[in-house]
């Protein structure tokens, strides 16, 4: 990577040129105490949702940084995680010209995007033991590449990726280095979001839907050098977070006690999980975990997933993956959850 990456030039021109819409609330951005708003053709009685939203959530974001110690300038959010990664392909990669690097087996929405984008997705299996093949990924970088997705931990392996690895890549890699963190707080560790001010190129992708438990609200975030978070801004909707989901989010990180309460309980569960998982006679295998998830090799996939359909228990068939041959992929659930499950699996081997 040069010693100074120059954001511009990873650019579309195209986004590089845009004059970005200018909502009614762009326009006048004060707290609005004593005034009559008649410039955004509102419905004016009020009901709690009358109005359109800060389209820049800065009360949300306060929150966040607060949460995550990053700096609000270096934020932005999205309805999911998925619109975060849709804009960083429609403000970096040109249509029919640039290419991402994925890393298979990995998260499917990148690869969804990249040719909803119509962009080149240049694929670099992980190991057999699910981590970074950093000569190869090297080996695969071109001048179109603009984007190269890490997800760590890993969906639907379950594991982090090697830090010295990623750091060679953020140093190496000439684009952005996305690492998506949509599991990152049942890992204990800080993930990168504080290397942000030593890598220019780093982008870092979280999710409520996680750790904290708000999947319903659809909220996700971006954390990125403030040059990025700029284009970004340019080219999302106006309003594309909506009022009831930043008034949800703010509940939510109001009470950070009771998300690590729940964190911690869910790593006990996935522990004992595992446990029990191990005396299960047609499992082969139980692949380390850093996220809410085991990702368990049974005898047969196919079957053991209509199986536990038939008894009322939904887990995810990810056989088709690379690396994952009969494989059953299993959220972390309540105590009880997780009970059923096991006694259910231990009727089956009988």
């Amino acid at each position: 990577m040069p010693e100074v990456l120059d954001i511009d030039k990873l650019v579309r021109p195209l986004v590089r040129n845009l004059k970005p819409y200018a909502s009614a609330r762009d326009e006048y951005s004060g707290s609005g105490s004593g005034m009559d708003f008649l410039d955004a053709n509102e419905n004016p009685f009020e009901n709690g949702v009358n109005r359109y939203p800060d389209p820049h959530q800065r009360t949300v974001k306060k929150a966040i940084a607060r949460f995550r110690g990053v700096p609000e300038e270096s934020l932005l959010l999205g309805n999911g995680s998925d619109e975060v990664l849709d804009l960083l392909f429609r403000v970096f990669c040109e249509p029919g010209q640039d290419a991402a690097i994925t890393l298979p087996p990995t998260y499917g929405m990148y690869s969804v995007l990249a040719e909803i984008n119509g962009v080149e997705n240049i694929r670099v299996p992980l190991t057999p033991d699910f981590q970074l093949n950093v000569p190869a990924i090297l080996e695969a970088v071109q001048p179109r590449a603009k984007l190269l997705f890490i997800c760590s931990p890993n969906n639907p392996s379950g594991n982090s990726m090697a830090r010295a690895g990623v750091i060679q890549l953020l140093e190496a890699f000439p684009g952005l280095v996305v690492i998506d963190e949509a599991y990152i707080d049942f890992t204990g560790e800080p993930g990168f979001a504080g290397l942000l001010d030593e890598h220019k190129n780093l982008v870092v992708t979280q999710t409520f839907s996680k750790a904290l438990g708000m999947a319903g609200i659809r909220l996700g975030v971006c954390m990125a050098h403030p040059e990025v978070i700029g284009y970004l801004t340019r080219v999302k909707p106006p309003y594309n977070v909506n009022e009831l989901t930043q008034k949800r989010a703010l509940q939510g990180l109001a009470d950070t006690e009771s998300i690590k309460e729940h964190v911690a309980a869910l790593n006990r569960e996935r522990e004992a999980l595992r446990n029990g998982l191990e005396s299960i006679p047609f499992v082969s295998r139980i692949f380390p975990s850093d996220a809410n998830f085991l990702l368990v090799r049974v005898d047969d996939a196919s079957a053991r997933y209509d199986q536990l359909i038939d008894k009322g228990i939904v887990v995810r068939n990810r056989s088709g993956q690379l690396h994952c041959e009969n494989c059953l992929r299993i959220t972390v659930g309540t105590p009880q959850e997780n009970q059923r499950l096991l006694r259910v699996l231990n009727e089956l081997s009988k």
